[in-house]
């Protein structure tokens, strides 16, 4: 899991945030502690608490007291909704930019897209 020149702790919650988004970890259930995540990836307990105290800031985990960190109520929401604007940042933006330069319009990139999707779809089907 570890990458090589990304923070450790952004790590950390980017995979507590996966787990989240793709169901493993369910509204309300019980987060993995700091030092269950220390010595899963064999890293410092400090380095993921700082993970961990990211998504207790950004509202995705909660603190119950003297009981463990759980997935806060509009967690898996609200990190589709920051991923989905991400996502849109990192790819759309760069796209609907060059398609412009090229003369492409929506209908057209829709068709690729849809041409695209088949030749993944038949390329995985075998």
């Amino acid at each position: 899991m570890v990458e090589e020149g990304r923070p450790l702790f952004l790590q950390i919650a980017e995979s507590v945030e996966d787990s989240i988004i793709d169901g493993s970890l369910s509204e309300q259930d019980k987060a993995p502690s700091t030092n269950e995540l220390a010595a899963f990836y064999r890293i410092n307990p400090a380095t993921a608490a700082k993970g961990i105290a990211m998504l207790t800031d950004k509202g995705v985990l909660s603190k119950r007291r003297g009981i463990g960190m759980f997935v806060a109520d509009g967690a898996r929401e609200l990190l589709l909704t920051e991923r989905r604007a991400a996502f849109a940042d990192r790819f759309l933006d760069p796209l609907l930019a060059e398609a412009g330069k090229l003369g492409l319009g929506p209908d057209d990139l829709a068709r690729l897209l849809a041409e695209r999707a088949s030749t993944l779809t038949e390329g995985t089907a075998r």
